[in-house]
């Protein structure tokens, strides 16, 4: 009984290693990404269709809607033909589960499951040549042994055999090379996985902790009758992974008032998007620092080798930063200069002001969350958000190239 603990272990070790294996040989990643979301999207629709809305009986989603909304969060698109309020609990939990599988970061964290077993694979057919390589020098030096006496070795067969070293030697040191990345790649997996949950379990306890403390607040909640536990853990959810929905029709423009919450928000939206890289690479030279790990100094040095995409040289990376910072600095300028007196700040105070035009431009290369409403923007400012929407996807492309 003892010895089924290792094997179950072993076995299910096996079936993951043996399935990553399967896709990283036979199947493009195109078409790995796209099986991936629509069967994520196909679970959604049945989690979503199963479980039963809150307006039930008055009101039904159609299938059709639901799927789209299942799809929606999957993708992380944030659009819905449906009233976030029609959605039970249960329903924005299975909302939970898609967007946080569907986000960028936690797909980046999958190719590099993809990665992994690539350089496994490759690593073994190393081990096996060289092995092949030794038993053919044995095998060589064995026959001359005995097809010829001691002091009558057949010399061509012992040449031919010491010809083999600098293979074998070459096997070797590609070997070492696969072994040390191989160990970058596992460590750099337990970085990102843990990055994530540790943003998005101290986001939404800070989400958690102004909402029972504020009042007003937590008295649109109640009005609402959003829980108020599963009403942070979604918020941040969706914040995090960029897709921008929320569990209040209004999406965020009732809690344009709450500037703590909105304060909250905004590291969330750059942290799981274009600042990703950046802390990511802070992240890791922090943990080099403290434990002194060669494997992170390797990852600092060589990240292009190790072929995630989410990992950029340090020059890169710097730029990638200031050029976020800088986005949102001229947009946040333009913004304040142009609405500070207009109908969508009307009845809000300076701080307010404030931290809702600074969620609003952050929001516009990012998760497309809203505290105004964008049909009282003056024309100049929509011509803004447009030009930063494409030049977000510009520069998206360029860093991934």
């Amino acid at each position: 009984m003892k010895m089924m603990k290792p094997l179950s272990s072993s076995l299910h070790q096996g079936f993951f290693l043996s399935f990553f294996k399967i896709l990283s040989l036979k199947v493009k990643p195109i078409w790995i990404e796209l099986g991936y979301f629509m069967i994520l999207s196909l679970l959604g629709y049945l989690g979503l269709s199963v479980t039963k809305a809150k307006t039930l009986p008055s009101f039904r989603p159609k299938n059709l809607d639901v799927f789209f909304t299942s799809v929606s969060a999957a993708t992380v698109s944030s659009m819905s033909t449906i009233e976030m309020e029609v959605f039970s609990d249960t329903q924005l939990v299975f909302m939970i589960l898609l967007m946080f599988l569907g986000g960028e970061a936690f797909t980046s964290f999958l190719g590099l499951q993809l990665i992994k077993s690539k350089i496994v694979r490759k690593e073994s057919a190393l081990q096996n040549k060289a092995d092949s390589f030794s038993i053919g020098r044995d095998s060589d030096l064995s026959n001359s042994i005995s097809n010829n006496n001691i002091h009558h070795l057949d010399l061509g067969n012992l040449d031919s055999s010491i010809k083999l070293e600098p293979e074998i030697k070459n096997s070797i040191d590609d070997s070492e090379a696969i072994f040390i990345k191989l160990k970058c790649i596992r460590l750099l997996s337990y970085v990102v996985l843990g990055y994530i949950l540790v943003v998005l379990l101290l986001g939404s306890s800070l989400v958690s902790i102004y909402i029972n403390f504020i009042p007003s607040a937590n008295q649109i909640l109640k009005k609402k009758g959003l829980n108020l536990h599963i009403f942070p853990l979604f918020t941040t959810v969706s914040t995090f992974s960029n897709c921008g929905f929320a569990p209040t029709n209004e999406n965020m423009m009732i809690f344009k008032k709450n500037s703590g919450l909105l304060l909250i928000l905004i590291p969330q939206i750059l942290l799981g998007n274009t600042l990703y890289p950046p802390c990511l690479r802070l992240t890791i030279w922090f943990l080099w620092k403290i434990t002194k790990r060669e494997e992170f100094k390797h990852i600092l040095k060589d990240s292009e080798r190790l072929g995630y995409s989410q990992l950029f040289p340090s020059c890169e990376t710097i730029s990638l930063a200031i050029t976020v910072v800088g986005f949102i600095f001229v947009q946040f300028i333009v913004f304040c200069s142009l609405e500070w007196y207009s109908q969508a700040t009307s009845g809000l105070s300076a701080y307010e002001k404030l931290l809702g035009s600074l969620f609003e431009v952050v929001n516009t290369r990012h998760a497309g969350e809203s505290v105004f409403d964008l049909s009282t923007l003056t024309p100049a400012i929509l011509i803004m958000f447009v030009f930063m929407m494409q030049v977000s996807i510009t520069l998206d492309f360029f860093f991934a190239s």
